[in-house]
């Protein structure tokens, strides 16, 4: 079956769009640039005009589910574009959301197509009920990982076994050419449940060794505008972050991947908390340090060759410190950027259709 000679006319995108988070606009941008040439679609968005305004399409309220099927009722097919939408952990409301829209399309007799998702967690036992009858109904799909595609494979079995596991779209995206030996030190940081107080003064004290002894800027780049804004302003208004750093530091607001690129291309190393601030970097050829909040951020750093720390347990400032110095002005190997580049382009595969 090939879903998306049908689908692509006008297909219905739906994920975490609007949201002003500079990873989700990069998936965004990622999905529609693998759409084939004159397709037209609607995408589910919180603030539409801005998506409606930086990417030049229709949009929907995602957060109204009448808005989104009145939405899905003019598309021809629906593609549930990047990031984990089948998950629990926000809540049960938004796994009946996603479940409500691909029932919804097959009863139209509409194809649904999982692109480049991660699977889960799904904590509750009805989730996994729901998602197990989901699965099978779905006419493609491409997993970002291979914890989500076993997952897949357990609850739906042999309907996903096929389903390829490829590395994150947002690497498909065109890169830059590095240009920042003796640049600033770059943040990608977020806030962390993860991380105490006294955990913060590990890491602001490593950072503040590192900026001192390399005498470089530090440069704080919030990938997620509400989350990750004003972080420094928050450390600094709790007396976490050292006078010294804070004479170095400054809070850059970025509105699109592409800036973000554009200050990664011209750092000495860039710091990644986020996901796509971990890609996005490296993309724009950047030296890159990983820590890992979060699985993905491990795994995205190890396929990539990145050095990485856990947030838990998190290492010594001093063993912090001493890794990134080794990372200062180093960048990664082109082949191992190029192999996740690669990887990442068989998601695109499903959104175009089969040559004869």
């Amino acid at each position: 079956m090939t879903p998306t000679s049908a689908v692509l006319a006008r297909p219905l995108l739906c994920g975490y769009y609007g949201e002003h988070n500079i990873g989700d606009d990069a998936l965004l941008q990622a999905l529609l640039s693998g759409l084939p040439a004159g397709a037209k679609p609607c995408v589910t968005a919180a603030d539409q005009q801005q998506v409606q305004q930086r990417f030049g399409v229709f949009t929907c309220d995602r957060r109204r589910l009448r808005s989104t099927l009145r939405a899905l009722a003019d598309c021809d097919g629906l593609i549930l574009g990047g990031g984990s939408l089948l998950q629990d952990s926000t809540s049960w409301r938004s796994l009946l959301y996603y479940a409500a829209l691909i029932l919804t399309a097959r009863l139209q007799g509409k194809p649904v197509i999982l692109w480049a998702q991660g699977l889960g967690p799904l904590r509750r036992r009805r989730s996994r009920v729901l998602v197990s009858r989901l699965l099978p109904l779905v006419s493609a799909a491409s997993w970002r990982d291979r914890q989500s595609a076993a997952l897949a494979q357990r609850l739906a079995g042999v309907s996903r076994a096929m389903d390829p596991v490829a590395a994150d779209p947002v690497w498909t995206l065109p890169p830059m050419h590095w240009r920042g030996r003796g640049g600033p030190i770059v943040l990608a940081w977020r806030s962390s449940s993860l991380l105490s107080d006294a955990d913060w003064c590990v890491l602001l004290q490593a950072l503040s060794a590192l900026a001192e002894q390399s005498d470089r800027p530090v440069l704080w780049l919030p990938l997620h505008d509400i989350q990750d804004g004003g972080l420094m302003e928050r450390l600094k208004g709790q007396g976490l972050l050292p006078k010294s750093l804070a004479a170095r530091s400054r809070e850059i607001r970025l509105q699109r991947p592409e800036e973000l690129m554009a200050q990664a291309s011209a750092a000495g190393l860039v710091l990644a908390m986020r996901l796509h601030g971990l890609i996005l970097a490296a993309r724009a050829g950047a030296p890159v340090s990983a820590l890992s909040y979060d699985p993905k951020v491990a795994a995205a750093a190890d396929a990539l060759g990145c050095p990485w720390a856990d947030l838990q347990p998190l290492p010594s400032a001093d063993a912090l410190t001493s890794s990134w110095q080794k990372q200062l002005d180093q960048p990664l190997p082109s082949a191992a950027i190029a192999a996740q580049v690669q990887s990442a382009a068989q998601h695109q595969g499903l959104l175009k259709p089969a040559t004869p």
